[in-house]
């Protein structure tokens, strides 16, 4: 029986359609024709979590305590573990008991933190292309997006000089995130101080996106915006375990960064969940406190995958720029091809899954991103598909 008298909210009918889920339906589309699929789409990694993150869940798990509502605001351990891990990293001193909140992944504390500061009307600045959540959070909360359009011209930087005065005068809050998804983009620590001090000019609010600080090559140090004079005073800066210790599907991350605005989001965290299982708490505690040696050998695992990414793609006529972070490369579509039907096309013909540019914006249109989430075996048959497919970028560059 239809429901036409049923109709959902408004603020549905804001939203793009969501990629990643479309993608979804294709690939299992893929699988029942029987189709082996290599899927470079999602940034899930592959693998486990390190054993002792395992073993401290483990262990929580016997604990009578653990099997609780959690606190609210996170465990005091856990918060003192993510306050000691930054001191550690960025030399940035936090108060665990009111700047740093345990979240159910930073995507939960991205959307949560719109519907906490946005009323309807208010224009939010975000880059495109970037990470959906920054974007669809805002139209959730009913905000006006002032898209700021990055340019490989500009090495995916947001230009600041191009943002019209009216448009600075009227926002609240600005997105960010470097190093970038899905443009794998880097900024110096120039470009922090400067959104900083255009930041207070305008009494902006500023939310930075550090989840891929540890997913760094060749000896580059990611910046955190709290590293820079003043940057605690107006922002606040999310990260996830997701990413660099394998543990996407655990759904944990936190923010940290200026109290007041941390604690409207609790505020509003209050009234709709009940915080991070404690078994979780501890076994991301225990990542935090993981020894050098195992970033460094995920940076190593990475660094190799697009290494040999970049070689196979610049035989089929790609010539990409080693990105200097992330778990991904950024590529160019093939001259007269969108990013949707250059997709399509590779995972009809190869059943290779890259993401098209336009699921992070308008401004990601051209590009495919492709996940750095497979063994070089398969990136190299991934390859090889793409040769036996026709599928290259231009023949001509081709030596």
């Amino acid at each position: 029986m239809s429901l036409n008298w049923i109709r959902r909210a408004d603020r549905l009918k804001a939203l793009p359609p969501y990629v990643f889920a479309r993608l979804d339906e294709l690939k299992a589309r893929a699988r029942e024709q029987g189709l082996d699929l290599i899927d470079l789409g999602m940034g899930n990694p592959d693998g486990l979590a390190p054993q002792p993150v395992i073993d401290a869940a483990i262990a929580a798990l016997h604990e009578p305590q653990t099997h609780g509502y959690p606190p609210f605001e996170g465990t005091a351990s856990f918060r003192q573990g993510i306050t000691t891990w930054y001191q550690r990293c960025y030399r940035v001193d936090l108060d665990p008991s009111c700047e740093a909140l345990p979240l159910i992944g930073s995507k939960e504390g991205l959307g949560h933190l719109a519907l906490a500061y946005i009323n309807p009307g208010d224009v939010v600045l975000v880059p495109s292309p970037s990470y959906p959540a920054h974007f669809r959070g805002p139209l959730i909360a009913g905000g006006q997006i002032y898209p700021l359009i990055l340019s490989a011209e500009k090495d995916w930087l947001i230009d600041l000089s191009s943002i019209p005065e009216n448009i600075a005068q009227a926002a609240k809050i600005l997105y960010f995130n470097y190093p970038n998804n899905p443009t794998t983009a880097t900024a110096p620590r120039e470009f922090f101080e400067e959104i900083v001090k255009w930041a207070h000019h305008y009494e902006i609010m500023l939310v930075h996106d550090l989840c891929y600080a540890e997913l760094a090559f060749d000896g580059y140090q990611p910046t955190s915006l709290l590293e820079i004079p003043g940057g605690k005073e107006i922002g606040v800066e999310f990260h996830t375990l997701s990413k660099t210790y394998n543990m996407a599907g655990w759904r944990v991350g936190f923010v940290v960064g200026n109290g007041s605005i941390i604690q409207g989001l609790r505020t509003l965290k209050t009234n709709l969940d009940y915080g991070i299982f404690a078994a979780v708490q501890a076994a991301a505690e225990t990542a935090l406190q993981l020894p050098d040696i195992y970033i460094k050998r995920v940076q190593e695992r990475y660094q190799t995958r697009r290494d040999f990414l970049i070689k196979g793609l610049g035989e089929l006529g790609w010539k990409i720029k080693p990105s200097q972070a992330t778990m991904y490369m950024w590529i160019p579509c093939p001259v007269g091809t969108n990013s949707t039907d250059f997709a399509l096309d590779v995972l009809e013909k190869t059943g290779i899954v890259f993401t098209p540019g336009n699921a992070f914006g308008e401004g990601g249109e051209g590009y495919v991103r492709v996940s750095l989430i497979a063994e070089c075996d398969r990136l190299g048959e991934a390859l090889n598909r793409l040769k036996q497919a026709g599928i290259y970028y231009d023949k001509s560059l081709i030596v």
